[in-house]
């Protein structure tokens, strides 16, 4: 049997947090994906700048790198924002939260592009028949057009999804115990790189699979009544 030198408790508690990371992240990037699309498509100038700037600069700036200013220039920003109202603590940012926020930004800005695609994608013809129904616009939305562009985003959103789970390393820079921290605490102590780094990637590949399977079901749920040519 494998011994690994009483950290396997250790490890499964890491993928625990590695797994509330990237359901966290990935709720924070469906949200500011979906408003960034919106955003893109709407004639509303200052909302087309805001979301193509945000998707320029989160694209081109490495996910580490996110994260290091996110966790390190939070607090300095939230005190200066805090000191404005009179309060002088000291506030600060979580490897988590940082974490969350930094993967949720870099997700949401290429699940922007996705989800403008598969709102382009639906026909016109919907939102007028919606629209001579009577149907109010947020209701219209939640019952007409967000379902169709769940199914055609669906297989883009899986990918983005995979690439999130395992950018969720990254975070363990900051010091927050995921699989990576784990593992990388096991070798300082054990002095056995090859074996807790092999565990580490067999750990993200089982997440993956998991991952992937829950994907194709989804996307097989959400095509259900569609007619195969």
């Amino acid at each position: 049997m494998l011994d690994l030198h009483g950290f396997g408790d250790q490890l499964l508690q890491g993928a625990s947090i590695t797994i509330q990371l990237a359901l966290s992240s990935l709720a924070v990037g469906l949200i500011l994906g979906l408003l960034g699309a919106s955003a893109k498509l709407s004639n509303i100038k200052p909302l087309q700048w805001i979301a193509n700037f945000y998707t320029t600069i989160i694209r081109g700036v490495p996910e580490l790198l996110t994260v290091l200013i996110i966790y390190f220039g939070a607090t300095t920003v939230l005190m200066s924002i805090a000191s404005v109202f009179g309060y002088d603590e000291y506030i600060e940012i979580g490897p988590f939260a940082a974490g969350v926020t930094a993967l949720g930004l870099t997700f949401g800005a290429y699940a922007t592009e996705v989800f403008r695609g598969a709102l382009q994608a639906i026909p016109k013809g919907q939102h007028e028949a919606a629209i001579v129904l009577g149907m109010h616009p947020r209701r219209k939305f939640f019952r007409i057009i967000l379902p169709q562009v769940w199914r055609v985003a669906l297989p883009g959103i899986g990918n983005l999804f995979l690439v999130l789970l395992k950018d969720t390393a990254l975070v363990s820079v900051v010091g927050l115990e995921d699989i990576m921290r784990k593992a990388n605490v096991a070798v300082s102590n054990t002095k056995e790189p090859f074996l807790f780094y092999l565990v580490a990637a067999f750990m993200y590949l089982a997440l993956t699979i998991v991952s992937m399977v829950v994907v194709h079901y989804l996307e097989k749920r959400a095509s259900r009544g569609l007619t195969r040519g």
